[in-house]
């Protein structure tokens, strides 16, 4: 019985979990910022508690994540309204680089280590400490890095060449079925569709695991077993 009742509280703050992470917001994922990973922190030793013991009553567990996921909805709220109330309760961006040289003193007082913020370094593609004018800590411990202007990569619009719009690709076929409404869009058909899989080999939709068309026109299939086949077709 037991076992049953574990599995019932799983299953139910799951879904509680599901439903107060989608009312919190895309931010809780990407940016967690201090009141976010105490909330975190706070809500997975709620449910950890209520799942392993099942003596804990359980309706008041699933009332303790509402209200948490509440508190930290207003927060976010107060925080976007009110930049000076965001200020006194985060971290500001710290510079720990600066025209390439590393600022030791900043980095003792954020508590941060060399082999941190080198590691951090290549992950942002930078290998060398003298090509970074400057180097942020942001507020949610990512780097922000803004390169030295010679070691920047060469754009088309520096050489003043003229490119083509490059918009979003739409999916036009996922895991065999056809996306109708994506056709309906671009003032296409299913039997256009085929017409043009047909011309690269491929006798049926179900036969693609993925298939695009970008901006400039061009159709991009995944088949299943095959490799990936392109080609150019203009609208």
């Amino acid at each position: 019985m037991d076992f049953l009742n574990i599995f019932f509280r799983v299953v139910t703050v799951l879904i509680v979990f599901q439903i107060v992470i989608l009312i919190m917001g895309k931010r809780q994922i990407g940016q967690l910022q201090v009141f976010d990973f105490i909330i975190a922190i706070t809500i997975g030793s709620v449910a950890g508690a209520d799942i392993a013991d099942p003596s804990v009553e359980h309706l008041p567990t699933v009332f303790a994540i509402i209200v948490l996921g509440a508190f930290q909805w207003l927060f976010s709220k107060a925080v976007i309204k009110y930049r000076s109330f965001g200020h006194f309760t985060t971290f500001e961006p710290t510079i720990v680089i600066q025209n390439g040289k590393i600022l030791n003193k900043r980095l003792k007082e954020i508590r941060f280590s060399l082999d941190t913020l080198l590691e951090l370094l290549r992950g942002k593609g930078v290998f060398r400490v003298n090509e970074v004018e400057f180097a942020l800590i942001e507020a949610n411990g990512t780097l922000s890095v803004l390169r030295k202007s010679q070691y920047e990569s060469v754009q088309p619009s520096d050489l003043q060449i003229s490119t083509d719009y490059n918009g979003l690709s739409t999916p036009l076929i996922v895991e065999g079925r056809i996306h109708l409404n994506s056709l309906k869009q671009l003032n296409l058909n299913e039997n256009w569709l085929r017409k043009e899989l047909s011309k690269l080999g491929i006798n049926c939709e179900k036969e693609v695991f993925y298939g695009e068309i970008d901006s400039q026109g061009q159709l991009h299939i995944s088949p299943y077993q095959s490799s990936v086949v392109n080609q150019d077709l203009r609208l």
